[in-house]
């Protein structure tokens, strides 16, 4: 797992180099369908990050990528079973990108984090829910340890503003230069 600093004048480059290097590494199969999972509400501040990327990312990825949660339709707890079943339906194999506020350390806050494998959505908040994605994009807007619901009501938009920015702009970049190669090569 890798964090990046949003704060870091370079933050969108090194984003952007850290999540191509796992997605290249991560995604083997060009012909696999990719879900972005946008995860979160837009009811809490510290919690919308997810839909405030999918919102950005939606119209810029048509026939790249299907993403799930946005502003309009966010995938959050209530919904992120029948969400699941209904790509299980739909798609076979596809490759998942989890993108997700998170809570943690102080030095963490205003880090974004990008690893391998699947987030436990909702852990922060004490919900028991399935764990998604191939990899993940999570971006730590507050601290955890004493009364989540409040502090993420708490959070500065400003925060997840600027890492909706750096994670749509990374995210888009590298699916469109994966897609542009894909069709290249067929």
């Amino acid at each position: 797992m890798e964090f990046i600093n949003i704060e870091d004048k370079n933050a969108f480059e090194n984003f952007y180099r850290t999540f191509q290097f796992y997605f290249k590494n991560l995604y083997k199969e060009p012909y696999r369908e990719i879900i972005l999972l946008c995860i979160g509400t837009d009811r809490s501040t510290g919690d919308s990050l997810g839909p405030l990327t999918g919102h950005k990312l939606k119209p810029l990825l048509r026939n790249k990528a299907h993403v799930f949660g946005t502003l309009e339709d966010p995938l959050h707890a209530k919904n992120i079973i029948d969400v699941l079943k209904e790509i299980r339906n739909t798609f076979y194999m596809p490759f998942t990108i989890a993108i997700d506020a998170s809570l943690g350390s102080l030095k963490h806050v205003g880090h974004i984090s990008i690893g391998k494998g699947p987030i436990k959505p909702g852990a922060g908040v004490s919900k028991e829910l399935p764990p998604v994605g191939d990899m993940f994009v999570t971006g730590i807007v507050n601290i955890s340890g004493f009364m989540e619901y409040m502090v993420l009501q708490n959070t500065r938009l400003r925060t997840v503003m600027k890492m909706a920015d750096i994670i749509a702009a990374g995210v888009f970049r590298t699916i469109t230069e994966i897609s542009e190669k894909s069709k290249v090569r067929a």
